[in-house]
């Protein structure tokens, strides 16, 4: 029925208007974080520091009392004051970097705004509180929420649906890449109807914890539970699958049956690890694993008790499973292609000192068939594999093989169109505001290729890089008269035996690599720091391990836009070591 009897087609687009301006301008009112939200929540104030106490551009963590704790910077002569522990994992940023006006975590590179709180830079979901600072005399004094002081963090403001919205985001994948973009689209004021379609039955998690706590139980790494993504209106279609993305006329299926006509749509459907069937006989034996999914992990868990485990694959995921699975199995054994672990992107100096740490914390638990190519998974009677069989003839012993042998784009759903360009790996080139040459459609995370500052057409598979191109697709998809390109650097980290190695950077290919191996590195502790360095002598990335804030600070010169040349090494690392 018309909101406006007779000739009132005009008058009712105009209401309708209105309404939708009404809501913007509301939502705008309260989209800084919700500061304010938290019931009987008591105010405090203290001095927590002197004027002089800091340098410029310096920052100090300081108390009000042993509970209530910030962050305080100073910085052109004036304060601010934000959380003191990362959203992320909690690490303390006052041992993070620095550099016009944010903080960098020094753990695994989350950046957060030190006016605002805003999240800048990923992984983590919250942002930080801020409170106000004023100075009296010599004392500088905080005021704020207690009950924030001791969080550390806070949630922003987002909207949620209006009927009068008819616009369709739909958002294939429902990962940190996806379920960040739709958090991000209702931040930025979007009213209309978000669809995510996951073929997961689970809300996004934290996915790199799988290779690191092999028994985790998904419902306690969610990173939002489910009310939140259905408190702003955000459809979640879980355990459904795309079948065909036909991106000419902005239309998709699914394995529901549902169809839908998008306005907009964003791919985010990440990678699948590569299967080998096609190059190793034997291959599909019930006791050959991939490591995708949570229930993946579990299953590995479980199976890998007290059994001989065999770990194709000598990177990343391969690496922490190894480091995973030690403890509660027989002995597990790594085979790689490389000559050392991790060859390719460390090279083999750093991957030859990680090898040997390996093998000196799982007391030779773990053991390595380098430089090998496998051929065959041979199977029982009972149709499991029991043993892996070498190109040159070497048979391992196998009660359960995990595979980690890199992954590939999770795009077979998108038809053929001259209006998107697919690469021979399946991904799916972009520019820098994540969007396609086709109409409406963006992608984001490990199947999205872009420009790197560099000038390569690059495609990052880290965990934090899918989110900030999940919340750059999203600006872009709004339709705000803000927009966001992807410059961001890539940071991210790998774990074993409860220590951490961080890599900042993007380096697929490099000339040579400056080692800076600290006195007291030890092949159980090992503590470095290397630079890899291109043909003219720039640092395109680092690797450290027991040596922050380097890898942060690192990460912050290449974000600012400046080199760090050869030449140049020796002083930065005498600066942040």
């Amino acid at each position: 029925a018309p909101l406006v009897k007779g000739d009132g087609h005009v008058m009712n687009l105009l209401l309708l208007g209105l309404l939708g301006l009404l809501a913007y301008f509301v939502w705008k009112m309260y989209q800084k974080n919700d500061q304010t939200a938290i019931k009987n929540d008591q105010i405090i104030e203290g001095v927590v520091a002197h004027v002089d106490d800091l340098k410029d551009k310096e920052m100090k963590e300081c108390a009000i009392d042993d509970e209530h704790k910030v962050l305080l910077i100073k910085d052109s002569g004036k304060f601010c004051a934000v959380g003191h522990k990362c959203t992320h994992y909690g690490a303390p940023l006052v041992k993070g970097a620095y550099s016009n006006g944010r903080v960098r975590c020094p753990w695994h590179g989350a950046c957060f705004s030190t006016s605002s709180g805003d999240i800048e830079d990923y992984p983590g979901v919250e942002n930080l509180p801020t409170f106000d600072v004023r100075v009296e005399g010599n004392d500088v004094i905080v005021r704020g929420s207690a009950e924030l002081m001791k969080q550390s963090k806070v949630t922003k403001h987002a909207c949620g649906a209006i009927s009068t919205d008819a616009r369709l985001f739909v958002i294939i994948g429902g990962g940190v890449a996806g379920s960040t973009a739709a958090t991000v689209l209702r931040e930025q004021g979007f009213t209309g109807r978000i669809v995510i379609i996951n073929k997961e039955n689970h809300v996004a998690y934290d996915r790199p914890k799988l290779s690191k706590n092999i028994d985790v139980s998904v419902d306690q790494i969610y990173l939002r539970p489910e009310s939140y993504y259905l408190d702003l209106d955000i459809e979640l279609l879980n355990g459904t699958e795309v079948t065909v993305l036909d991106v000419d006329n902005k239309l998709i299926e699914t394995t529901s049956g549902e169809e839908f006509a998008y306005d907009k749509c964003l791919i985010a459907t990440g990678a699948d690890p590569f299967k080998l069937d096609r190059f190793v006989k034997g291959f599909n034996a019930p006791n050959v694993h991939l490591l995708r999914t949570a229930e993946d992990a579990n299953i590995i868990g479980k199976e890998a008790r007290g059994k001989n485990v065999v770990v194709i694959g000598s990177s990343f995921i391969g690496m922490e499973t190894a480091s995973a699975l030690y403890r509660r199995s027989n002995n597990v054994t790594v085979i790689g292609m490389e000559k050392v672990p991790f060859e390719r992107v460390l090279g083999p100096e750093i991957g030859a000192m990680l090898q040997q740490f390996h093998e000196t914390k799982s007391e030779g638990k773990v053991q390595f068939y380098m430089d090998s190519v496998v051929t065959e998974f041979v199977h029982n009677d009972d149709g499991l594999a029991q043993s892996v069989l070498l190109k040159d003839g070497t048979e391992i012993p196998a009660d359960i093989i995990v595979v980690g042998a890199g992954v590939r784009p999770a795009t077979s759903f998108i038809q053929e169109s001259d209006n998107i360009t697919l690469h021979r790996d399946g991904s799916v080139e972009v520019d820098r505001f994540m969007k396609t040459s086709a109409d409406g459609l963006y992608a984001a995370g490990d199947l999205a290729r872009f420009q790197y500052y560099t000038g390569e057409l690059v495609r990052i598979e880290h965990w934090g890089f899918a989110q900030i191109q999940g919340k750059i697709a999203a600006i872009n998809m709004s339709g705000s008269t803000d927009t966001e390109e992807c410059t961001n650097i890539p940071f991210f980290w790998t774990q074993a035996y409860g220590k951490s190695i961080r890599y900042a950077g993007h380096a697929l290919e490099f000339e040579h690599v400056i080692i800076d191996l600290d006195p007291e590195s030890t092949p159980d502790d090992p503590k470095f720091v290397a630079f890899y360095m291109s043909k003219d002598g720039i640092a395109l990335a680092v690797c450290t391990m027991g040596k922050d804030p380097i890898c942060a600070e690192f990460a912050e010169l290449l974000q600012q836009g400046a080199q760090l040349r050869e030449a140049d090494v020796a002083d930065f690392l005498n600066a942040h070591n």
